[in-house]
């Protein structure tokens, strides 16, 4: 099977701080530098390390081939990616000595998506094949509808949080992907617990201590633990774990072992800096923790 990414594609860049400024300082950054980013492109970096067969779908500037290239080294497949006059969208991120972040994101050529060019990608793939979105592009409505009529599996990650967005996405979706913060947003928001979100799956990241999943269908739980390891830089952890865990799924994995999987590979994340190009192999994995 394959898995299509109507995703994000960023240019970021990182400054390293001492610690965070506080409102109206100045602060001097320890360290600069300029990498592959954007919640989508780095589903699909981490989904094509881990094995799997990926179609990035969505738009750069036309002054930013290295982005293509870059993504494509990484073994995604970008004859979907279309090239604009808007600018590639871009990441300003502040990594704190603790690893943490705090990120400012430029949309750019992000939300020019083009309908026709979209649907049209989609319908290259199969049933069965997987569709991942995200908060970073125009489009994700329409795109889920088209992918759960082909019978594709539609994996959503409601970020960044909007509760607009995930009222237009979620009828459609099979699962919704957040962390523990958006989760929260999103139960008040609609007035609901996780247990009534109208969608069959709900996947919540728990950063450091791993992942739950629930079944709203059959009300089943289960509850993974992410490895000890000592974090460098915490950005796009997340989306190393959903690409991890859609390309689990598309390998027949069960659930379980997808989201164990997906967990070590963003662990082992988190202690190198930067986003996509620091995502790890599925090799660099098995090394690290035999799985």
């Amino acid at each position: 099977m394959a898995i299509f990414n109507l995703g994000s594609v960023n240019i970021d860049r990182f400054y390293t701080l001492p610690r965070f400024p506080g409102p109206g300082e100045t602060l001097s950054a320890t360290g600069h530098k300029i990498g592959l980013g954007g919640k989508g492109a780095n589903q699909s970096v981490a989904a094509a390390k881990a094995g799997a067969e990926v179609y990035h779908i969505g738009a750069i500037g036309k002054t930013d081939p290295w982005v293509r290239q870059r993504i494509e080294t990484y073994g995604a497949n970008c004859k979907f990616l279309r090239e604009v006059d808007e600018p590639t969208g871009h990441a300003v991120i502040y990594v704190g000595p603790d690893g943490e972040n705090m990120i400012v994101i430029d949309p750019g050529a992000n939300v020019k998506q083009d309908s026709e060019f979209v649907i049209q990608a989609i319908d290259q793939a199969k049933a069965g094949d997987t569709l991942l979105l995200q908060n970073e592009t125009n489009l994700q409505a329409p795109a889920a509808t088209f992918a759960l009529v082909k019978g594709m599996r539609v994996i959503y990650s409601a970020a960044p949080f909007s509760v607009e967005a995930v009222r237009g996405v979620i009828p459609d979706v099979s699962m919704v992907v957040m962390n523990a913060v958006e989760a929260s947003q999103l139960c008040s928001e609609m007035g609901m617990s996780l247990d009534q979100i109208p969608v069959p799956q709900v996947l919540v990241t728990l950063g450091a201590k791993g992942a739950m999943w629930r079944s709203n269908e059959t009300g089943e739980i289960i509850e993974v633990n992410s490895p000890k390891v000592t974090a460098v830089d915490s950005t796009g952890a997340g989306d190393t774990f959903v690409g991890y865990v859609a390309a689990g799924l598309d390998f027949g994995m069960p659930i379980r072992t997808a989201m164990e999987w997906a967990v070590q590979a963003a662990a082992l994340k988190v202690t190198r800096p930067g986003t996509a190009d620091a995502i790890p192999s599925a090799a660099d994995v098995k090394a690290a923790f035999g799985m």
